[in-house]
């Protein structure tokens, strides 16, 4: 009979490293396997206190729309220059601007909506490079744990745009879908911006559905646009025509001892 082999015993150092590795941040503990009762207790307090101040920080923004993408983007890039013109468009519906508060398409995003003198708020994550949160923002809370951050940033939206990025802008439209697809939310309007860019993407959207894998339904869920105006107008139909939304007064009065903050000119 086989004898498998046996792995060699973990060092001191090496459980000395992973230690300090987990100790780092709060959530990479949360995600390593069990922990004591009395840890896992702790962790489950931190992600209420994230979920607390999040829904306190962002009560009063009103209806947003989300704009994910890369936080590598640079400046003087075409995809940069496109989220801010579509943070100015979504400004100007009437929405609070959203994005996970860093910097490239969320920043260029945020940007627009200060150009034009609408809302900005970002959703920041708290990460081993210190991501800071960008300058163009009215309001922003730093979150720790990944999965209390997307639920934020979709928890406000009536609308997803989805620009260029990697494995997090595509973990964010393809939570959103889910959520919509399963029925969680609202069918909310989801808009894919950069053809060239995401065309592989799409191709893999289609062949998931002749493989029998999504329906049809499915696709019709993303309007596929590079045009502002395009954009702009799906929106308008699909987020405040079929939803009814308009921009109002906010009746409700905010409580500081609560660590909430209304808008002083809504």
């Amino acid at each position: 009979m086989p004898v498998l082999p046996v792995e060699p015993p973990v060092t001191l150092h090496e459980q000395h490293e992973e230690d300090k590795f987990v100790e780092a941040l709060s959530d990479r503990a949360f995600l390593r396997g069990p922990n004591t009762r009395t840890k896992d207790l702790a962790l489950l307090f931190g992600t209420i206190i994230d979920f607390l101040r999040g829904f306190r920080v962002l009560h009063f923004v009103g209806p947003c729309i989300t704009v994910f993408g890369s936080a590598r983007t640079k400046e003087d890039s075409p995809a940069y220059k496109l989220a801010r013109r579509m943070g100015a468009e979504i400004a100007k519906l009437g929405f609070t601007v959203m994005t996970g508060g860093g910097g490239g398409i969320m920043e260029a995003a945020n940007r627009g909506a200060r150009d034009v003198k609408g809302r900005s708020v970002g959703c920041n994550i708290v990460l081993p490079m210190e991501q800071h949160p960008n300058a163009y923002l009215d309001r922003t809370v730093n979150i720790n744990y990944f999965f209390v951050r997307k639920t934020l940033l979709m928890k406000y939206s009536y609308g997803f745009v989805i620009m260029p990025g990697g494995v997090g802008t595509m973990d964010e439209m393809f939570e959103a879908l889910t959520l919509i697809q399963t029925k969680k939310i609202r069918n909310f309007p989801i808009v894919l911006m950069g053809r060239d860019y995401w065309q592989p993407l799409v191709a893999f959207l289609h062949q998931m559905e002749v493989a029998g894998m999504i329906s049809p339904d499915d696709l019709d869920l993303i309007y596929f646009t590079d045009s502002v105006e395009e954009a702009v107008a799906y929106l308008q139909d699909r987020a405040i025509k079929q939803f009814g939304l308009r921009r109002i007064k906010a009746s409700e009065k905010s409580f500081p001892w609560l660590g909430e903050v209304g808008w002083k000119n809504v």
